[in-house]
């Protein structure tokens, strides 16, 4: 029999049967399929992880998005400017942050083209210098050019979007996992493996359409600067106006719905999230039973930790690559400023303009910052949070 210690959540007793699996033992874990997996495995489930209510799960959940969306925002700007410019988004004045004139008496001044008429003399700069070139090149002309914080535009429109999309996410897929899995267990063992590709994606969808006018106002934010000196960037609710505004009329039906432009893109979005929570959860959890279960009944925080951020980082890296092209599609769709357009526009149309624009490499911008991106984020997310709850049925455990 495969014991479980108390206190641990449901996926790490599973590591033990896995485990058995590793060496061969086909005949026990049949028997662990059959009778003892419904009954010690569900009541150490119970005694683990059901023991925690959806608001703890979602407590625990909002600390991992929170943290999570402070520190890799930066790569979350760089990934959204990229495309946004590979979309058409002019981003003018890059060139007088960076380039200098060849002027050789006022070496200093900048390549601006006032000066360039003033002095007579040829820009230095060369054709791409108001171009953003790569992820490190947005990094450094955007804190140049919108100081620091720059790096951190939209965090806000993050925080107030990742802590409740993550506080539903994250608990309604640990509880349809769970349901999932007792009910496979009984009926269709053969089915088992695919709990977690299926519990994600649900549990994805309803989280995205929950918060989507924030996802749009976020990776509008992200995308636009602010073009004149000393006025404040909009924030969620100023961003979110002004996309209404332009399309209001004064009958009260057609305002209603004009409202749906609020959700502009969704289709977009859900088209990249859903393929993205099934790639990741179906690689993730393999990996860190496999990881767990080579641990063993001794799993400690610290492991529990190393486990998932180290199972969270390459599946998170790996769907955040797969899925790519439906980011680029769903950030075109989002930055769309003509409402007729944007209300008229399709995640397919979108794909096959991408391609008929910039072939294989259109479909791929920003690849690198985003999955640079998604491995730590997954990481942290997933790790903090499953450590908050391990840390939450110690204390139940000790009570």
């Amino acid at each position: 029999m495969v014991a479980s210690k108390p206190g641990l959540p449901s996926w790490i007793s599973a590591a033990a049967v896995t485990k058995l699996d590793f060496e061969g033992k086909e005949d026990l874990l049949k028997e662990v399929a059959s009778s003892s997996s419904s009954s010690s495995s569900y009541s150490s489930r119970e005694l683990a992880d059901v023991d925690l209510g959806f608001g703890e799960r979602a407590f625990a959940a909002a600390g991992a998005a929170a943290l999570s969306a402070v520190i890799v925002n930066p790569l979350d700007v760089a990934k959204t400017r990229l495309q946004a410019q590979a979309a058409g988004v002019p981003y003018q004045g890059l060139c007088h942050m960076t380039c200098f004139d060849t002027n050789t008496m006022l070496p200093d001044l900048r390549c601006s083209s006032s000066s360039r008429a003033v002095l007579g003399s040829e820009s230095g700069c060369p054709p791409d210098c108001s171009r953003y070139k790569g992820t490190f090149d947005v990094l450094y002309k955007v804190t140049r050019q919108e100081g620091f914080a720059g790096l951190w535009r939209g965090t806000n429109a993050s925080l107030a979007l990742a802590v409740p999309t993550v506080g539903i996410y994250l608990p309604c897929y640990d509880i349809f996992r769970n349901i999932m899995e007792d009910f496979t267990t009984r009926n269709a063992p053969t089915l088992t493996p695919y709990v977690p590709l299926v519990a994600g994606s649900v549990a994805r969808t309803l989280a995205c359409v929950s918060c989507y006018p924030i996802e749009l106002a976020r990776t509008r934010m992200q995308a636009f600067k602010e073009t004149q000196t000393g006025v404040k960037p909009a924030g969620v609710r100023k961003t979110l106006l002004g996309l209404i505004n332009p399309v209001k009329s004064t009958n009260l039906l057609q305002n209603l719905q004009n409202y749906r432009i609020l959700w502009t893109g969704l289709g977009a979005q859900l088209a990249r999230d859903i393929p993205f929570s099934a790639i990741c959860w179906s690689t993730l959890e393999p990996i860190r039973r496999r990881m767990l279960g080579m641990m063993g009944d001794e799993a400690s925080a610290a492991s529990v930790l190393g486990a998932n951020f180290c199972a969270s980082f390459v599946a998170g890296s790996l769907a955040a690559a797969a899925t790519c092209p439906l980011d680029v599609a769903r950030t075109r769709r989002q930055i769309e400023k003509d409402p007729v357009k944007a209300l008229r526009m399709t995640t397919t149309k979108t794909l096959l303009e991408i391609w008929r624009d910039g072939g294989m490499k259109g479909l791929f911008t920003g690849i690198s910052p985003r999955v640079g991106r998604a491995g730590p984020s997954v990481g942290i997310v997933v790790s903090f949070y499953e450590v908050v709850k391990y840390a939450l049925h110690h204390r139940l455990g000790t009570q």
